[in-house]
């Protein structure tokens, strides 16, 4: 595990050794306690695990192979799937108290078209359930079936929302691997790596109800300039665009852009192979890695789109009287905090981050800062819950 500067430079935290496990396969998130908290695949015991600030690691538990980052949700719980082990060895969705005990909440099953081997991570909506995706199962065409979309309630009922390639030829897509948006306009957005009009990928939105519509397929252009094997979904960036990254094509993977109604463009092709998909920090700009390039082992990239700086709350929703992390740049001279228009008490903790409390008035709506310098608005809105 590392962190790495705005300007590149880099420091280890600390090194997977086997016993304390090995191959971490998605980010780290981040817990309002302040620990960071991901997995490691493994080759035999996957492992979810804490770490420090200061880089001490502790395994919280073994037998989750997670292939997306962990989740906070409302509640302060956190949240991951597993793409396999747990009590049937085809996966789980678990969950992590604020004790450190990790537990299922759901075990897949295969068999019979059920959808297993959940890929990404989860999303929780704003209706309070859990969405993500499996690349397996389904009742799709593909023998082994293509994967699904599903929903699973708190409680843990489970609703298979789409199963891919149940259209001819697959062109809505088959075998989705990244982690679902939720964009600005209450639809779920993700990518499929396979599949579509030229069997190399899809971009696609779907309702919280089960609607999918297929918004554009990957090699659409002369020599799959577009792209082609998208791994890691999408993200939502202040100007309201959807952007990501394929694996494949143009010189060797590239960057992209979509408006919400799927009409792309490629910004960047380069070699390197992009699998991670991309983070739009504070600053502005995006950032992401590449698994080839660089010295021969990988890239950590910059990517200025000329976007402004803003702020990030973490987590994005919470009840009044819950605290909440406020992360941008040069926050030191803050005067004031606001959720939609409730003044907030808060404390600067750093020239970085400000902790703050949602007060009492506060509704659904964006976190703004008021520094010596500027006016700093949340990426997205922020949710007062019951």
């Amino acid at each position: 595990m590392f962190k790495i500067t705005p300007d590149g430079v880099l420091t280890t935290m600390a090194n997977f050794d086997g016993a304390n496990g090995q191959d971490p396969r998605a980010g780290l998130l981040q817990a309002t306690n302040g620990s960071f908290y991901g997995t490691t695949y493994g080759d035999t015991t996957g492992t979810v695990f804490k770490m420090s600030p200061a880089g001490k690691v502790t395994t919280l538990a073994s037998n989750f192979y997670s292939e997306g980052a962990l989740i906070q949700a409302s509640d302060g719980t956190l949240y991951g799937a597993s793409s396999n082990g747990g009590t049937t060895g085809d996966g789980s969705v678990f969950k992590i108290s604020p004790a450190g005990t990790v537990s299922a909440i759901y075990s897949f099953k295969s068999g019979d078209g059920a959808p297993y081997g959940p890929y990404g991570g989860l999303v929780q909506a704003t209706d309070g359930n859990f969405y993500g995706v499996t690349y397996w199962g389904g009742s799709g065409s593909c023998a082994e079936g293509c994967g699904a979309i599903c929903k699973l309630t708190p409680a843990g009922k489970l609703t298979v929302l789409h199963d891919f390639c149940s259209s001819s030829g697959c062109s809505d897509g088959a075998y989705p691997t990244g982690t679902l948006l939720q964009a600005s306009d209450g639809n779920l957005y993700g990518t499929t790596s396979g599949g579509g009009a030229a069997a190399f990928g899809t971009l696609f939105r779907i309702t919280t109800g089960g609607k999918l519509t297929t918004l554009y397929s990957f090699c659409s252009q002369p020599n799959c300039a577009d792209g082609t094997t998208p791994y890691s979904g999408v993200l939502q960036a202040t100007d309201g665009n959807l952007y990501g990254t394929t694996s494949g094509g143009g010189l060797g993977g590239t960057i992209f852009q979509a408006t919400l109604s799927g009409a792309l463009t490629t910004l960047q092709s380069f070699g390197g192979e992009p699998q991670g998909g991309l983070l739009q920090s504070t600053n502005g700009m995006f950032y992401g890695t590449t698994s080839q390039g660089g010295y021969g082992e990988g890239t950590v990239y910059s990517f200025d789109m000329g976007f402004g700086p803003f702020i990030a709350t973490n987590p994005r929703s919470g009840k009044v009287g819950a605290d909440v992390i406020i992360l941008g740049n040069n926050l030191t001279g803050t005067s004031s905090v606001s959720f939609n228009g409730a003044a907030a008490k808060f404390t600067v903790v750093s020239s970085s981050e400000i902790r703050a409390t949602v007060p009492t008035g506060a509704t659904t709506g964006a976190v703004k800062v008021t520094t010596s310098n500027a006016t700093l608005e949340s990426n997205a809105k922020f949710r007062v819950t019951q």
